[in-house]
């Protein structure tokens, strides 16, 4: 993966789940990591066959390999949020990411 691609700063964010001063639960999005990706909105044609299966991606984001990353955690690109429907390892390299993600809210 050439870095030069990986143009772009995005947030990964987890979801904790703990408790107020009064034993309410808190649930809070902190930050697991900032790193360089390059975001990819999906192209008409790649979002039609998204859709065909019945998915609602809409942006692709690439980035160096982690292993703590979860389809449960979400990425904040600009103020923009996205929930990771699905991770791919690239011919399990474990060089890169590439993370299948939907825009979350308006």
């Amino acid at each position: 993966m050439q870095a030069g691609k990986l143009g772009q700063r995005v947030v990964i964010e987890r979801l904790v789940q703990g408790q107020g001063p009064i034993g309410q639960p808190i649930n809070e999005w902190v930050t697991l990591a900032t790193v360089w990706a390059a975001v990819e909105p999906l192209n008409g044609r790649e979002f039609f066959a998204a859709d065909a299966a019945q998915s609602e991606v809409t942006t692709r984001i690439r980035m160096r390999y982690r292993d703590d990353i979860t389809s449960a955690d979400r990425i904040d690109h600009e103020g923009t949020l996205y929930d990771i429907q699905s991770i791919i390892n690239p011919r399990s390299g474990d060089a890169e990411l590439v993370l299948m993600c939907k825009a979350v809210g308006g």
